[in-house]
């Protein structure tokens, strides 16, 4: 398969190891700015920045080139490229994490909320830990975790930093040097503390999604996830 990487970082070249061990091909290494040929790669993954993400999904989609996209902080635009994808009979997977074990702890999430909706005295909190070159806060998955509780409790929305509304949850953001990123969901109480915790240990599981979620989009039509490309019911 040939893979277009639309983002060249850190997580482009992690990328690139793992698509490249499991037999695929690098045909375009998109930095900003730089100028491409969309249709000379099979699917496309895009790991950039906000301010280009959704031109990047774009392209792809008017270009019939399947797209992968693991940027965050852009989704003021998703309902516009689902649109463009549903116009363009195209193909479309964004998802905060993609991480395998990310995916799971998601879906870990939703059952404890559930669980705990129905339990009194326990308020909830998060914290999100980066290293300190990520652009958004808080992070894409720590948002995802929010709405996954809200779906499933009597929660609101989710605030950054101190809680100030009782309906909220209140997620704080820490930026320290070189860590991959780390998840916390607190459920505490005067006579106890739940905790669910996810911490990554490198990118590669990362990566490793990634790629697998570009070989699965192969020849599909429409808007899916992560629980589609794992068969997450």
């Amino acid at each position: 398969m040939k893979i277009a990487l639309l983002g060249y970082g850190r997580m482009g070249k992690e990328i690139e190891k793992i698509a490249i061990s499991r037999g695929h091909e690098i045909v375009i290494r998109k930095d900003v700015d730089d100028e491409i040929e969309i249709t000379l790669a099979d699917v496309a993954i895009d790991f950039s920045v906000p301010n280009s993400a959704f031109n990047n999904i774009s392209n792809c989609l008017n270009n019939n080139v399947p797209v992968i996209s693991g940027t965050t902080g852009w989704l003021e635009h998703y309902k516009d490229a689902v649109a463009l994808c549903t116009e363009k009979k195209g193909a479309f997977i964004y998802a905060s994490n993609y991480s395998l074990g990310v995916n799971i702890f998601f879906e870990l999430n939703k059952q404890l909320a559930k669980m705990m909706n129905t339990v009194e005295g326990y308020n909830i909190s998060m914290e999100e830990i980066h290293h300190t070159l990520k652009l958004d806060a808080p992070s894409g998955t720590a948002i995802t975790l929010a709405e996954g509780i809200i779906e499933n409790s009597s929660k609101n929305n989710w605030e950054l930093g101190e809680k100030t509304f009782e309906g909220n949850i209140a997620i704080v953001a820490k930026r320290i040097p070189d860590v991959p990123g780390t998840h916390t969901v607190w459920y505490e109480s005067e006579v106890d503390t739940i905790e669910i915790k996810h911490t990554a240990h490198s990118r590669k599981g990362f990566a490793l999604g990634a790629v697998i979620a570009a070989e699965w989009i192969a020849d599909k039509t429409g808007v899916f996830s992560m629980k589609d490309v794992l068969n997450i019911r």
